[in-house]
C-alpha cells in the first residue's frame, strides 16, 4: 500500500472525528477545494483505505447483551470450508485467522448464557472444529480506533 501524505492524513483524521461530514464540510474544515476532497476520497477508496461503511450498531440494542470471544482450534485443511460454514451463524460478528495456539478467534453475541451454550454447540458441530475455548467479554475498555495512528503521522516504509 502506498504511503499517505499529510493531506490524506488530515482528511482521514477529520473523517475519524466525524464520519458523517460531507465533502463540502470537509473541504471547508481543511481549507481545500471540494474537487480536491472528492478526488482524494476516490483515491483513498481505490487504495482500500476505508473499511465497511456499515454503521456500528450496539448488539445489546437489538437484544444481544452478552459478548464473548471464542478461540477455535481447527483442522487446517478444512479452514476455508469451515470459514464459509461459520459465516452462516448470525451471532458471529467477526472472525480472524490467528497464529499461535488457536487457529481462529470469533467475536460472538448471545441473548444469555444458555444462548451462548447453543452457539458454542453450533460452532463445535462444524466439520473441522476440534475444540473451542470461550471467554466472556466483561466490558469494552478500548473501542476500535484509528485516530491515534493518524495523529502519529504517516509511516514511511
Amino acid at each position: 500500500m502506498q504511503a499517505l501524505d499529510g493531506t490524506d492524513t488530515r482528511l482521514l483524521s477529520a473523517l475519524a472525528e466525524d464520519p458523517r461530514k460531507t465533502v463540502v464540510a470537509l473541504a471547508q474544515q481543511l481549507g481545500l477545494s471540494r474537487n480536491t476532497v472528492q478526488a482524494r476520497m476516490a483515491q483513498l477508496e481505490r487504495k482500500h483505505v476505508f473499511l465497511s461503511f456499515e454503521r456500528r450498531i450496539n448488539p445489546a440494542a437489538v437484544g444481544y447483551p452478552l459478548m464473548a470471544f471464542i478461540s477455535v482450534h481447527v483442522q487446517q485443511q478444512k479452514l476455508t470450508q469451515l470459514a464459509k460454514e461459520l459465516s452462516g451463524i448470525p451471532e458471529i460478528l467477526e472472525g480472524y485467522g490467528l497464529t499461535g495456539s488457536a487457529d481462529l478467534l470469533l467475536r460472538v453475541v448471545a441473548l444469555d448464557a444458555e444462548d451462548l451454550f447453543r452457539i458454542n454447540g453450533k460452532i463445535l458441530a462444524c466439520d473441522g472444529v476440534e475444540r473451542a475455548d470461550t471467554a466472556l467479554a466483561m466490558g469494552e475498555l478500548i473501542p476500535f480506533r484509528v485516530q491515534p495512528l493518524l495523529e502519529r503521522g504517516p509511516v514511511r516504509g
